[in-house]
């Protein structure tokens, strides 16, 4: 989710309040004075306030836990209640669901923040795809930040600014893509950019890292279609969310059930191992929230309450969100004991 390197303040506090520093995807920074029993929510409202951004349900707030793991900002927690004894602490406001066709989403704002994210990824590496895609990619943020291809000034911009870690071997392609723009608006480049990028296997993909039941590396990764399972940047299985029974955790381990027994012993679990359980917790948490927004808002019918469950916990947690571009509402996870399940409510209108 970028370079989360460098050194920033912990939250100061002073009469009562709590200033808080969030990095925007522009790599603008603002620092934020709030009061320290403010909600995650209204955190989060005061932060897309600063940005006017109305489409704020695709977005999040990362931060990094204490226990060391990047998180996201719980809305219906207590922000002082989440940030507890952790040090050099800001915020990211990033992309925290990537939608199949992001060039559908209804706001130009909102498409822009999209781009930011892309061009985030790229250059950062994260967001890995052929010379052919990167070069294209590259063109179109060239041309909505430089307007219509001039050889002298993308020479000079391309020299000044790195867009991709292998850039100094694109130059020639970038540059060729770049011709082919010619009176394509910011906007429009961005729609283009959009476009590109929503084709690529690693689009919107947040690698966590894991185990399988033989002990070899793999990257677990949760997107609108289901959970993936990638070994280094190759995509070698996909559990859509119509597949799946049920997915858990149990201390470290990462359990997602299946409809349809699969492989020789006919097993209907697979099993991952990830780093703790707090990690483990955490993707599951993120998986639950994946489904609730993509899958549950299309089918409400579906089966969700046994979908989402884990074991192994005696935490308690309830999560209530309303999505406003589709009028859906569902009343997440909760945690009872020893047992965790998930329901929803349905649409409201």
């Amino acid at each position: 989710m970028g370079d989360r390197r460098g050194k920033f303040l912990s939250p100061r506090v002073s009469k009562g309040t709590l200033q808080l520093r969030v990095i925007f995807l522009d790599n603008s920074e603002r620092v934020f004075e709030v009061e320290q029993r403010i909600m995650g929510c209204d955190f989060f409202n005061k932060v897309c306030g600063h940005l006017k951004l109305l489409e704020r349900e695709y977005f999040g707030l990362e931060f990094r836990h204490h226990t060391g793991s990047y998180v996201w900002l719980e809305q219906l927690k207590p922000l002082t209640s989440q940030i507890k004894n952790t040090s050099d602490l800001f915020f990211r406001f990033i992309v925290k669901f990537f939608p199949p066709d992001p060039g559908q989403l209804q706001r130009r704002l909102t498409r822009y923040l999209f781009s930011l994210q892309i061009k985030q990824d790229l250059s950062t590496g994260s967001l890995t795809c052929n010379d052919n895609s990167a070069a294209l990619l590259v063109s179109h943020i060239l041309q909505s930040e430089l307007g219509d291809y001039k050889e002298e000034l993308d020479i000079h911009h391309l020299e000044m600014r790195r867009y991709v870690p292998n850039q100094e071997y694109l130059d020639h392609k970038i540059m060729k893509f770049h011709r082919k723009h010619r009176g394509h608006s910011p906007a429009d480049s961005d729609v283009h950019l959009l476009e590109v990028a929503r084709k690529l296997d690693m689009y919107g993909i947040r690698p966590h890292p894991a185990h399988d039941g033989e002990g070899i590396r793999l990257n677990l990764a949760v997107t609108h279609s289901g959970v993936l399972v990638f070994q280094g940047n190759t995509k070698i299985n996909t559990f859509s969310w119509a597949k799946i029974r049920k997915l858990s955790f149990k201390r470290k381990h990462f359990l997602i059930k299946l409809h349809d027994q699969i492989g020789p012993s006919r097993k209907d679990t697979v099993e991952f191992a990830m780093a703790s359980r707090d990690v483990s917790k955490s993707f599951w948490k993120t998986c639950v929230e994946y489904h609730a927004f993509f899958r549950l808002a299309k089918e409400p019918q579906s089966r969700s309450k046994t979908l989402l469950s884990s074991k192994g916990s005696s935490f308690r947690y309830r999560h209530v969100h309303t999505y406003r571009h589709t009028g859906y509402r569902h009343t997440g996870y909760r945690h009872t004991g020893y047992r965790h399940t998930y329901r929803h409510t349905g649409y409201r209108h």
